[in-house]
Parts: structure tokens; C-alpha cells; sequence
């Protein structure tokens, strides 16, 4: 057996989810935070058989596609003479997923 362990965006988090579900695989979320966007992330855990890990990497990866976001930083200024600065919005590359397999020693289900 295998864990897969698949940090998402929370915007892409229910359509994984439910791709996941209707292929049958079972699966636990947990909040997260983190990445360049500081944004809210999940972190999915599903554990699998050896020969379905592909498979399940696949359906994650269908519904996780990138794209672009544009995106405002502020910079960070102690004091109050922010009137100085300036910020231009910064076309920046969204969405996709960070998978990782293990092995799983041992998985019970009560």
C-alpha cells in the first residue's frame, strides 16, 4: 500500500475531492497554510494500492491545472511613510499540486 499525500489549493480542493470520491478512493483533508502566496491550501492524504498510485495521481492532476493569477504585493514598511513606495501587479502562475508517495506500513479502517 501507499499513502499519497497532495497539497492543493483550497480553490481546487472540492473538485479533487469529488473526482477522487466518484473514482472511488477515500480521502482525509487537512488544512494548511503556505507557499508564495501565503494562501489557504489542503492537504489531502489517500492511501491506495501499489497499482492504483498512478491512477490517483492522474485524477489529482486533471483537476489541479495551472494558470495565471495577477496578483498585488504591498511591501512591508515599518512606520507610516508608505506614500513612497510603489507596486505593480505581477502576473503569477496558480493552481497545480504538490504530490508526494510513501510507502504505508500498516493501514486499518474500524
Amino acid at each position: 500500500m501507499k499513502l499519497v499525500y497532495a497539497i492543493v489549493r483550497n480553490d481546487n480542493e472540492d473538485d479533487v475531492v469529488d473526482a477522487l470520491n466518484a473514482a472511488h478512493y477515500q480521502v482525509t483533508k487537512l488544512a494548511s497554510t503556505g507557499g508564495f502566496l501565503r494562501k489557504g491550501n489542503s492537504t489531502l492524504m489517500i492511501a491506495t494500492d501499489d497499482g492504483k498510485v498512478d491512477d490517483c495521481v492522474e485524477i489529482i492532476k486533471n483537476e489541479c491545472g495551472k494558470r495565471q493569477n495577477i496578483t498585488v504585493n504591498m511591501p512591508y514598511v515599518s512606520g507610516t511613510s508608505m506614500n513612497t513606495y510603489s507596486t505593480m501587479p505581477v502576473p503569477v502562475e496558480i493552481g497545480g499540486a504538490t504530490v508526494m508517495v510513501v510507502n504505508l506500513e500498516r493501514f486499518e479502517k474500524y
